[in-house]
């Protein structure tokens, strides 16, 4: 998305990511960007909550419209609710963790096989 947004920014279209993944986002150098501190996949609020993702599209368009330097980050004020979802993210529960090999191995072998084709 950053890189598209690069582009498009190159050919003169006005571009503003919302997202959720601020060092990320930063490292690519997006002329603006709107953060929002929820779980990836969440930019723009929690799921059903319509005013909330309603609010933080609002900023995402006051900032493409206020916006007067290139990587302009703003931050919204919105929180999640509970931060549990911090020590979950990324978690492999060890009666998890066999699938998860198996489905690793089984990607590398078709990865290995794309490659000689």
């Amino acid at each position: 998305m950053s890189l598209a947004a690069r582009y498009l920014e190159e050919a003169g279209i006005a571009t503003v990511i919302l997202g959720s993944a601020l060092d990320i986002v930063e490292h690519c150098g997006v002329p603006r960007f709107v953060f929002t501190d929820f779980p990836l996949g969440n930019p723009c609020g929690r799921p059903f909550d319509a005013n909330m993702q309603r609010a933080i599209v609002t900023c995402g368009l006051e900032r493409l419209e206020s916006a007067n330097r290139p990587g302009t980050v703003s931050r919204t004020p919105f929180e999640w609710g509970s931060d549990t979802w911090r020590a979950q993210f990324m978690e492999i529960r060890p009666e998890d963790a066999e699938a998860l090999k198996k489905q690793g191995d089984a990607r590398r072998q078709m990865r290995v096989g794309m490659k000689t084709a």
